[in-house]
């Protein structure tokens, strides 16, 4: 199983501020408070996309943060909502939460979105403070935080492509050159003991996992050597590239090389002879190689076979053979339900939206309604000023306090500031 992983930073928007803001029309003399409400800020989306088969695009960009919502204006005119942003990621990309390495979300469905970043939410603008003995309010509200998260995403995918053939054709060479893969790679048979995967990058959103699956032998299907072990991993791909020896080494014919190849796939698993399969006349390098290749692309040209020829060695003509794989991966539906992991809920927040506590003889009160309390609060306006007491005391921030022993004259200390306590 080959897992891709990239750590990236979400950022949500910031929620517009409310505005302060007052009629000023000409025949209304009394014109009350007018200001809007903040737009609300961008959030950070989630998109399973089936076109996308790695997450390679996420290795060049780790930070991803929508737009603030904007302010409020006059004449109670809300600000726009920011614009989210769209991440997309391939199906069957497992999303956990980097400091706990809890699974946030499988992206497993075609299409799947979710809100991995919310944005944060408009204040309001003073229009919306008026009360009955509040007329004419002279603050606004400040816009909430967006949500920012560390994450880890984790794609859990079986190749897409499967390199097989008979030994020391050249498929560990071919994946080198396709891929960073670093496969052991020798001129004698049976290199390759365990399957090698690599990346093949094409382009922007353009690239697929192939996988070097260990030559095959006569009687793999039978459980021969680690037949069933290498028959598997093919059983799991969507796409096979069938790589031939065009030189004949080893005194091997390459079309009868084909035949047992195709029969050990289609004895072990009939679904098996019925997967996409592209051929690859390798090593074109050699003089031998080039005599015969006229012979075997005819010969499997007449089967229906789509057939290519270059060399893994010089890497001669190997590009349209991977855009022929690619064009195919299109069209076929991988499967991404048969996946063996155990699955965490995400944690909640259990932090507290108002803590009152008393640490080393210091009473202090903090927390995210707090602190977005006072960022709203201007101290030099008594409406501004009545309205952030008003909040203490509905919220029984004052009793708390007075559970915990605060006499008058006190100090209490909330964010960077310091207040005298008196009932």
């Amino acid at each position: 199983m080959f897992v891709d992983i990239c750590n990236i930073t979400v950022e949500a928007g910031k929620g517009g501020d409310g505005a302060v803001a007052w009629r000023r029309e000409k025949y209304v003399p009394a014109g009350g408070p007018a200001g809007g409400d903040g737009g609300r800020g961008g959030s950070v989306i989630l998109e399973a996309d089936s076109g996308l088969r790695t997450l390679m695009d996420f290795r060049y960009k780790r930070v991803y943060k929508a737009e603030n919502g904007e302010n409020g204006r006059n004449k109670k005119q809300f600000g726009a909502d920011a614009d989210d942003i769209v991440l997309k990621v391939p199906v069957g990309t497992l999303v956990r939460d980097a400091a706990s390495e809890k699974v946030i979300v499988d992206m497993k469905h075609p299409g799947e979105r979710f809100v991995i970043a919310q944005g944060g939410g408009g204040g309001k603008g003073n229009a919306r403070f008026t009360t009955s003995t509040r007329q004419a309010p002279t603050f606004s509200q400040l816009g909430y935080k967006g949500q920012r998260r560390e994450i880890t995403l984790e794609l859990k995918l079986l190749a897409d492509v499967g390199l097989v053939g008979f030994p020391n054709v050249g498929k560990s060479t071919l994946l080198s050159v396709i891929s960073s893969a670093q496969p052991k790679i020798a001129n004698y048979q049976f290199t390759t003991l365990t399957p090698n995967l690599g990346v093949v990058y094409l382009g922007p959103g353009e690239s697929f996992i192939c996988a070097d699956i260990p030559g095959l032998i006569e009687g793999a299907s039978e459980g021969v050597g680690l037949g069933h072990d290498f028959l598997r991993h093919v059983e799991r791909t969507s796409v096979l590239i069938h790589v031939l020896d065009g030189s004949g080494d080893f005194y091997r014919d390459p079309i009868e090389d084909f035949d047992k190849i195709n029969r050990e796939l289609k004895d072990y698993n009939e679904a098996l002879s019925e997967k996409p399969q592209v051929v690859f006349i390798n090593k074109m390098d050699l003089p031998d190689a080039v005599d015969r290749e006229p012979e075997i692309r005819k010969e499997l040209e007449s089967r229906g076979y789509t057939v290519f020829s270059g060399s893994a060695a010089t890497t001669k003509d190997i590009k349209p053979l991977l855009y022929k794989v690619y064009e195919i991966l299109q069209t076929v539906e991988p499967d991404y339900d048969s996946f063996d992991y155990e699955y965490y809920e995400e944690e909640k927040d259990t932090t507290p939206a108002i803590s009152v506590r008393k640490e080393n003889g210091r009473y202090i009160v903090d927390g995210p309604y707090i602190e977005r309390l006072l960022g709203s609060t201007f101290f030099d306006d008594r409406d501004s000023l009545r309205y952030f007491q008003e909040n203490l005391r509905k919220n029984g921030v004052i009793d708390k306090l007075t559970e915990l022993g605060i006499q008058e004259g006190e100090s209490v200390f909330i964010d960077d500031y310091e207040f005298e306590f008196f009932e």
